[in-house]
C-alpha cells in the first residue's frame, strides 16, 4: 500500500528548528515508521517567524485562559499567533491520518505540558498548536515521541493511525450503509479487544444506518470507534477475542490441536508469551482451514507484521 500521510513536529525529522538551534531526530520514527509513514512537517514557532536559535516560551495560566509567553518577558505573548498558524494548517490536517508531537512543548505538546502559575509549575497544559488541532480533529490519532517508547502505546497509536487511513481512504470517500456494515465486521474484533460493551454499541450505532441519516450515523460511530481504540487493549480482552476466534475452528482441529491452543492461550494469559505467538498459531490453522469471515477481519493482521508490534505485547 501507500504510504500513509501522518503530521510530525519538524525537530522529530532532524530539522535543526529547535530554540537552541538543536533538532531532537527520533531514530524510530526516521526509520521503522518512516518505512509505512510519509510524513509531513510542522513548526509552529519557526511558522509564526520566530527565529532559530530564539527565546524559550513557555505556558501561564490566566484566570481564565493558557497563554504562550516568552520566558523571560511575558508580555511577549504568542498565543494567538499560534493559533491563527494552527488554523492555517487544517486543509493539510484534513488529509493526514495521524499526529506525531514534541512532548513537552509550549506548542505542540500533546498533555503534561507545565503550566506556569501562582502555585509554580503544574504538568496539566496543552501546547497551542497541539491544543487547537485536537480539538478541531477529535477522532485524528495523536502521539508524542516519547510515549512511543512504550510498547503498548506504541502499537495503540500505530493500529489506530492504519484503522483511521483505512476509513478516510477506503470506506468515508463513497460511504454507504453496506459499507459502514461491512467496516463494523471487518474490525469488529479489534473493537472487542479494546471494550467489549462499546464494541456492542458501535454495532447498535452501525445497525441504525440508513440512506437518509448516514451522515450523522457515520459520524456517532467513527468518534466512539476512535474513543474505543485509544483504550490499551488488556490481555484479558485479548484473550476473549483469540477463544472466540478459535471457535470458528470447532469442528477443524483435533484433540491435540485445541489442547495446544488452550496451553498457548494459558502462557499468554499470564504473561509467559507475547501476543504474536497465539496469533500466528490461529493464522496457520486459518491457512490450512480457511474462514470467510476471518479472513476478512483486520484483527490476526491489522498492521504490516513487520513492524513486529505485536512481538511485545
Amino acid at each position: 500500500m501507500d504510504k500513509i500521510p501522518v503530521g510530525i513536529s519538524a525537530c522529530l525529522m532532524g530539522d535543526e528548528v529547535r530554540y537552541n538551534g538543536g533538532h531532537k531526530r527520533d531514530a524510530y520514527i526516521n526509520g521503522t515508521l518512516a518505512g509505512h509513514f510519509s510524513f509531513y512537517r510542522f513548526c509552529p514557532e519557526v511558522g509564526i517567524g520566530l527565529g532559530v536559535p530564539r527565546p524559550t516560551l513557555r505556558l501561564i495560566a490566566t484566570d481564565d485562559d493558557t497563554r504562550a509567553v516568552r520566558t523571560e518577558d511575558q508580555a511577549f505573548d504568542v498565543t494567538e499567533q499560534l493559533v491563527s498558524y494552527s488554523r492555517e494548517q487544517f486543509a493539510e490536517i484534513s488529509q493526514l491520518s495521524g499526529l506525531i508531537l514534541k512532548r513537552d512543548s509550549p506548542s505542540c505538546g500533546m498533555a503534561r505540558v507545565k503550566v506556569y502559575g501562582a502555585a509554580g509549575a503544574r504538568p496539566e497544559g496543552r501546547g497551542v498548536f497541539a491544543r487547537t488541532v485536537m480539538d478541531q480533529f477529535p477522532c485524528l490519532p495523536v502521539e508524542e515521541e516519547g510515549r512511543l517508547g512504550d510498547p503498548g502505546l506504541r502499537e495503540n497509536f500505530i493500529q489506530r493511525v492504519f484503522i483511521y487511513h483505512r476509513w478516510r481512504s477506503d470506506y468515508f470517500p463513497a460511504l454507504s450503509v453496506q459499507k459502514l456494515t461491512d467496516f463494523h465486521a471487518r474490525h469488529k474484533l479489534i473493537f472487542m479487544s479494546h471494550d467489549q460493551n462499546q464494541c456492542r454499541e458501535l454495532g447498535r450505532i452501525a445497525a441504525l444506518a440508513r440512506p437518509d441519516n448516514l451522515g450523522m450515523v457515520a459520524s456517532d460511530y467513527l468518534s466512539l470507534a476512535m474513543t474505543n481504540l485509544k483504550k490499551i487493549a488488556t490481555r484479558k480482552n485479548h484473550l476473549n477475542v483469540l477463544q472466540h476466534i478459535q471457535g470458528y475452528l470447532k469442528r477443524q482441529l483435533d484433540a491435540a490441536d485445541k489442547q495446544e491452543l488452550i496451553e498457548i492461550f494459558e502462557r499468554f494469559e499470564r504473561g509467559e508469551l507475547p501476543l504474536i505467538v497465539p496469533v500466528t498459531l490461529l493464522q496457520h490453522h486459518f491457512r490450512k482451514a480457511p474462514d470467510e469471515y476471518i479472513n476478512r477481519s483486520w484483527y490476526l493482521n491489522p498492521y504490516p507484521a513487520e513492524l513486529r508490534l505485536m512481538n511485545l505485547l
